[in-house]
């Protein structure tokens, strides 16, 4: 990602849901002004552990106004429903002729996770119902969203990544399954855990590889005109 972002020592660079800053950091190293912004408390306080520019700011009310020469963002944008308020602020932000450089979750991601969870949930009334809180498109819906926002898409591609999970599916869920766990008793929770974990067995463990989640990635390259 870094190389198709190609940062240049005198460019200023926003690393739009920066996350603990690690890719933040690196971009730092060749740019001369590089800014990150995150919604995660523990996220920016993270950064600016590292000694980075990190402000508070959710991705979908960007303040910035013809500021950057690229903006940035590497496994954030799928978890900011209103992607138009997204594209909006980042156009906004960008200098002219700017590049965007991202790359998220695309058609496809985690599918069998989310059939999973939405069967377990579906199958008892007390844990209420699946809401999907991802945004995971298809290159041609994201291509025609960037130029609706005036961008001129120069690449856009969907590529799948499996990726093991080294603690497993249950603590996966954990983390990002958070949002309907929360809600939960502990007798249900250890069931949605069990029963999600038991639907995808078939398809994501093997003796070989252990877990192994089924991640496409949407990668893309835009410039504002």
């Amino acid at each position: 990602m870094l190389e198709l972002l190609n940062p240049q020592p005198h460019e200023s660079i926003l690393d739009l849901g920066c996350g603990d800053g690690a890719l933040t950091e690196q971009i730092a190293k060749v740019a001369r002004d590089v800014i990150g912004i995150d919604f995660s408390p523990s996220m920016v306080e993270a950064a600016q552990a590292r000694g980075l520019n990190v402000t508070l700011m959710s991705g979908e009310a960007i303040s910035y106004q013809n500021t950057f020469d690229a903006v940035f963002s590497n496994a954030a944008l799928h978890w900011m429903s209103d992607f138009e308020a997204v594209l909006t602020g980042v156009h906004s932000s960008l200098k002219q002729e700017g590049r965007f450089v991202g790359e998220f979750g695309g058609s496809g991601n985690i599918a069998t996770l989310i059939d999973a969870m939405k069967t377990v949930v579906g199958e008892r009334e007390n844990m209420g119902y699946f809401r999907n809180p991802w945004f995971f498109p298809e290159t041609g819906e994201y291509k025609t969203c960037l130029e609706r926002h005036g961008f001129l898409v120069k690449s856009i591609e969907l590529i799948p990544r499996p990726t093991p999970l080294k603690t497993g599916v249950k603590e996966w869920l954990k983390i990002f399954a958070n949002y309907i766990i929360s809600g939960l008793s502990p007798e249900m929770e250890r069931h949605f855990l069990e029963q999600v974990e038991r639907l995808v067995r078939p398809t994501l463990y093997s003796e070989n590889d252990g877990w192994v989640a089924d991640y496409v990635r949407l990668r893309f390259y835009a410039i504002k005109v």
